[in-house]
């Protein structure tokens, strides 16, 4: 969902920052109405009272705001000549709160009978500030609207347009090829969706089948190879025993069966990996690891004192698991075959069970391998006479089985085989 929830962050982000603006920038504009209103307002009060002032000249000794909105002072010319009229929030006491409250001041100067009076008007802000009050809670809610609509938007509605390509992409990664299964799509108006779904299931089925290819080629290529290499060793041995022959043409001749014999093994292994790739070994039971480790070890002891080596085991968990057994003596036979082969000689060899896992660990010239290219096909350690197959082999059997089959290097290679824990 990462992809989502980018999206829903930088869009609720760019829209909260949008919001913010706009409110402030409403805010401010709201007083500024508000402002020029009061202001509106006190200049026309101003005009009113210099107008009744030139009807009534008892007005000018009004200098006290008493229970006016009003006051007239007379002044000198010389203190008002650059005297404009001036706007001003300011506070005053008022008798019916007790207590001083806002008020909105205007000082101006008018001139009349050659006099020159200072005119101070006034007008409560106390509704104003309510006003500006209830403007403010009335932002701030809304703005709080708008913010849980976009988060519960982005939440439900982009979350829904965006589904099937999580579902797509939760089908690709549970998709393996060597299993004869399709991915399910999910259909959707959105017509890019439509078009991706569309050109996966061809790349995938296109992939499938020359896969499929691959694999049956190999298989009837084994089949075909199998009649025609047991003719040729049998022709040669025969042969060999109904011709005297000399050293050099015996040698030739040994060449040659040894060459094929290399081949028939090679066929042999390649119809098996093909055989467990189409899951061709279907029966299973209950397998005692423990008991075909300690077989396979005691059927390789005459290998291992050849290369005077000791295979130390330390079967400490006993391990059982539900598989086919033909393929688990496949397993443990090339992996601790591997061991004994490509193992220094004197050396010593481990075999431990703990945590339901196999540890299979030995000493060799060898620094550590690559563990990109260990289990692919056709990958040789050294020139052993082998076809490069056999962890190739185990690696197949290990992914049919789900068992987590991996190779580190911790001073000498190890080999673990992990079954899934009951």
């Amino acid at each position: 969902m990462k992809l989502l929830n980018y999206t829903t962050r930088y869009f609720a982000i760019i829209l909260l920052v949008l919001l913010s603006v706009w409110a402030v920038l409403f805010y401010f504009e709201m007083l500024d109405e508000i402002y020029d209103s009061m202001d509106d307002g006190l200049e026309n009060q101003k005009m009113l009272v210099i107008r009744r002032a030139k009807e009534d000249a008892a007005i000018l000794e009004k200098n006290e705001f008493g229970e006016g909105y009003y006051t007239i002072n007379k002044v000198e010319l010389e203190n008002v000549q650059n005297l404009k009229d001036n706007y001003r929030d300011t506070l005053m006491y008022m008798q019916n709160e007790e207590d001083f409250e806002p008020v909105r001041l205007l000082e101006s100067v008018f001139q009349q009978n050659g006099e020159y009076y200072k005119l101070k008007v006034i007008t409560s802000m106390v509704e104003e500030d309510d006003l500006i009050e209830d403007l403010l809670y009335s932002l701030l809610w809304l703005y709080l609207g708008l913010i849980f609509s976009i988060i519960l938007l982005n939440n439900i509605v982009l979350k829904e347009v965006w589904n099937p390509f999580y579902k797509l992409i939760s089908e690709l990664k549970n998709f393996n090829i060597e299993k004869d299964e399709n991915i399910k799509v999910e259909k959707t108006s959105i017509e890019e969706f439509n078009l991706l779904n569309k050109q996966i299931q061809q790349l995938l089925q296109k992939s499938k089948d020359s896969f499929t290819g691959q694999k049956q080629f190999i298989e009837n290529a084994s089949h075909e190879l199998q009649t025609p290499l047991a003719i040729s060793i049998n022709k040669l041995e025969l042969y060999i025993e109904n011709n005297e022959l000399n050293e050099d043409e015996l040698k030739q001749i040994a060449a040659v069966l040894n060459n094929l014999e290399r081949l028939t093994r090679f066929n042999k292994s390649l119809l098996l990996l093909s055989k467990i790739e189409n899951q061709q070994f279907v029966a299973e039971e209950r397998v005692s690891i423990n008991t075909i480790i300690e077989n396979l070890v005691d059927d390789f002891s005459d290998f291992s004192r050849h290369k005077n080596m000791e295979v130390a085991m330390d079967l400490k968990e006993a391990i059982e698991f539900k598989m086919n057994k033909d393929l688990a003596i496949i397993l443990f036979t090339n992996l601790i075959k591997n061991a004994i082969v490509h193992g220094e000689s004197g050396s010593k060899i481990e075999i431990k069970t703990d945590n339901s896992i196999v540890n299979i660990s030995n000493f060799s010239e060898n620094k550590e391998l690559k563990k990109e290219k260990l289990f692919t096909r056709l990958y040789k350690i050294r020139d052993k006479n082998s076809n490069g197959l056999g962890l190739a082999i185990s690696k197949a059997i290990a992914d049919e089985y789900n068992l987590a089959l991996s190779y580190h290097f911790d001073e000498k290679h190890i080999f673990k085989v992990g079954f899934p824990k009951k």
